[in-house]
């Protein structure tokens, strides 16, 4: 793994704190809902793709939301969302490998696994139909990637440059997510999306990650190429009238196409 040195403090604890984590001892084989239909059914039945996330807290949040999980998706699902995402980093996000079961038995939709994966080991934590992979966080990502087609997981590979797109295209990346949020400062850039999006192929799923509070910015990231988008805090807990309705919250992203006036 390269030098952690240029990221913020929280990352880099993240990190250590991954680097610790064992992983379980059988080997998983999973049978994922498509990631690829979901999008489909979406995209037919007018809604913008919203990948909506089950995050308890982070590090730029100062308020933890203790609702259970499983109910959090189930309303997310009815706001119309295309995928849940679910934290299962324990000690900075507030997640769990239960939560994801938990949230995997009540939706019937796609759910991806969010967490900071760094060996083959880590993979076999818990079932999902999707796992996420960061770049710049992975000495094999050909390899890990691999391993984890073999066990049946759909492989979310999050970049943030140019330089880590090559990396992840290079590995045999088809789903690939750019995180507007500076791992350095932790702050937002919705251009981030806008300078990688032209240089990703027209057959990899492109997604849009972090800083998407708006109806103005899911128009914004689908306009510059994104396929589908991932939003986390917004849906927990919006700053605007909807007061933390996670349904609320995710039906004005998925019809922010519909609605334009």
């Amino acid at each position: 793994m390269e030098t952690t040195g240029d990221l913020a403090p929280p990352v880099r604890s993240i990190l250590e704190s991954a680097g610790e984590r064992g992983g379980a001892d059988a080997v998983l084989d999973v049978d994922p809902r498509s990631f690829s239909r979901a999008l489909e059914r979406a995209e037919a039945d007018g809604r913008v793709p919203i990948i909506a996330e089950v995050k308890p807290t982070s590090p730029t949040s100062d308020r933890v939301r203790d609702d259970d999980p499983a109910t959090l998706a189930r309303e997310m699902v009815a706001g119309g969302a295309t995928t849940i995402s679910v934290l299962t980093e324990p000690t900075h996000f507030g997640g769990s490998a239960d939560a994801l079961r938990d949230v995997r038995t009540a939706v019937d939709v796609p759910v991806l696994r969010k967490d900071f994966v760094l060996e083959e080991a880590h993979l076999d934590l818990v079932e999902a139909d999707l796992v996420l992979l960061i770049a710049r966080f992975v000495d094999d990502l050909a390899g890990l990637l691999a391993a984890a087609r073999d066990r049946g997981f759909q492989v979310l590979v999050e970049v943030h440059d140019r330089t880590e797109l090559e990396t992840a295209l290079e590995a045999g990346a088809d789903i690939v997510g750019v995180n507007n949020r500076d791992l350095a400062r932790l702050e937002v850039d919705l251009e981030t999306f806008e300078s990688v999006a032209p240089h990703v192929p027209d057959n990899v799923t492109l997604i849009a990650e972090s800083g998407i509070s708006t109806p103005d910015d899911v128009r914004r990231m689908r306009d510059a190429g994104a396929d589908a988008l991932l939003a986390g805090s917004a849906i927990m807990d919006h700053a605007g009238e909807t007061d933390g309705d996670v349904r609320a919250n995710t039906r004005r992203l998925t019809t922010a196409e519909a609605d334009t006036t």
